[in-house]
């Protein structure tokens, strides 16, 4: 929808916009720092209202995390009903969001709200950024490897057993900009492949995925086996179309997986492969699963190819 509307006239300070499917936007104010700039929200994945806003926060701050920024203010948006639930139970929802923006340092300053029948709740958040440091979906060059900071299969995970596990993802924020990685994005709604997808196309590259490599949350193949899979599953294959190739030995409920959307997943990085190495050992500190899970390569035919 967006890309129906008018451009806006030539700004040179936005750096970033919602043109290439970037996380976050980002706007210079002078030559040495930056805005980054996100907002997202969604409807409860888990049971308990304190976890559900401890993951909506920390949703909302991967984005600019993403960007290899830092996070300084947050805005909440919540919809909720007048009638029909208890009160206290948004209280709860605020409380855990407010546990993680505090855990890491980020302001919340206010917020809006809308009665509403659905539950849904999340962030608008602003960071910082040295401009000559921004990670972005257009990035990668061929050469580059390309690691995923955390399992997936959180979709089929809350699906099945409405669970879901989040956990700080600033020590990948901190290590974009210690290896000056130009190209990073948060696994989210649209999945591993939809999100590699975007990275590809906006560095007008293709990327190979080795799916033996992928890093999964225990028993989410199983239930992705049983068919416990999330809208999204159908929605992320149109979004990529007929972008992807997948070769004929890879499992398909694995497939699935590539499909499954994601809530406080974690970050897609290319990075030459010279430095590869050395930032996963980094990652590893933090991220016990980090993985090398494909490479960049010249544009071929297909956007993403999935051995």
């Amino acid at each position: 929808m967006l890309s129906g509307l008018e451009k806006q006239p030539f700004d040179p300070n936005l750096l970033v916009g919602f043109d290439k499917a970037d996380d976050a936007g980002v706007y210079r104010l002078r030559d040495d720092l930056a805005l980054v700039q996100t907002l997202d929200f969604f409807t409860p994945i888990v049971d308990d209202p304190f976890d559900y806003g401890r993951i909506a926060a920390l949703n909302s701050i991967n984005d600019v995390w993403a960007m290899g920024g830092t996070p300084v203010t947050a805005m909440a948006i919540t919809c909720f009903p007048k009638k029909g639930v208890d009160f206290s139970i948004l209280t709860e929802i605020m409380r855990g969001g407010l546990s993680v923006l505090t855990q890491n340092k980020v302001a919340l300053i206010g917020g809006h709200s809308v009665d509403n029948e659905q539950i849904m709740f999340g962030y608008s958040v602003t960071g910082v950024i040295d401009p000559n440091h921004v990670a972005t979906n257009a990035g990668a060059r061929p050469g580059d490897l390309i690691i995923l900071t955390k399992p997936i299969g959180t979709g089929v995970i809350s699906t099945g057993i409405k669970r879901a596990k989040a956990s700080p993802g600033k020590y990948a924020a901190e290590a974009i900009t210690k290896f000056d990685v130009k190209a990073a994005t948060d696994v989210t709604g649209f999945a591993l492949l939809g999100h590699a997808w975007e990275m590809a196309c906006a560095s007008n590259v293709t990327i190979e995925i080795d799916s033996v490599r992928l890093p999964l949350i225990k028993g989410a193949l199983e239930l992705a086996a049983q068919g416990l899979l999330t809208s999204g599953d159908k929605t992320n294959r149109e979004y990529v179309g007929a972008e992807v190739e997948v070769a004929g030995t890879v499992d398909p409920n694995l497939v699935k997986l590539f499909y499954d959307p994601q809530t406080a997943g974690g970050l897609l990085l290319s990075i030459s492969e010279d430095k590869a190495e050395d930032l996963l050992t980094e990652l590893r500190q933090y991220y016990s699963h980090a993985e090398i899970i494909g490479r960049v390569t010249e544009r071929g035919a297909k956007a993403i190819v999935l051995k």
